[in-house]
């Protein structure tokens, strides 16, 4: 089983779709969310944080994306698509990445079939979400590259 660790440039996507944000504030899903897209219940209307305390939980959340990708991925994957899942990982979250078909076709060895799944988490409430969309397409690039 290979095991990755999280790229510079898989960094630099998180970070230009996430955009620093040092007071809380609520996504699209209205979830509260601080930092670079941390959320979660110690998140409080509010609340502010230093760009040193964003950056620390960022990297706590990516680590956990990294460990779970590095976990659930068994096929023999580059660089460049390991660093979309923990991407995608990060934002839509490790149940939904484990549950996945993206995982399932990957896993399979589709990959063709996986790169086709991005594009169907592109909503919140109900809606396509421009950004999710631009994000999705992003990764999506980034495995096929």
């Amino acid at each position: 089983m290979q095991k990755f660790s999280y790229s510079d440039r898989g960094l630099a996507l998180t970070k230009s779709f996430e955009g620093l944000h040092l007071g809380s504030y609520q996504d699209c899903a209205g979830n509260w969310t601080i930092g670079y897209g941390h959320a979660g219940p110690s998140v409080l209307p509010g609340q502010c944080i230093s760009e040193p305390e964003a950056e620390k939980l960022l990297e706590a959340d990516l680590a956990e994306a990294v460990a779970c990708v590095n976990h659930a991925v068994q096929a023999v994957i580059s660089q460049g698509q390991f660093d979309a899942m923990v991407d995608f990982c990060f934002n839509a979250g490790r149940g939904n990445f484990v549950q996945s078909t993206l995982l399932r076709k990957l896993n399979s060895g589709d990959f063709q079939g996986a790169a086709a799944q991005f594009a169907l988490w592109v909503h919140a409430g109900g809606e396509v979400v421009a950004g999710l969309l631009r994000r999705r397409n992003a990764e999506a690039a980034m495995f096929v590259a």
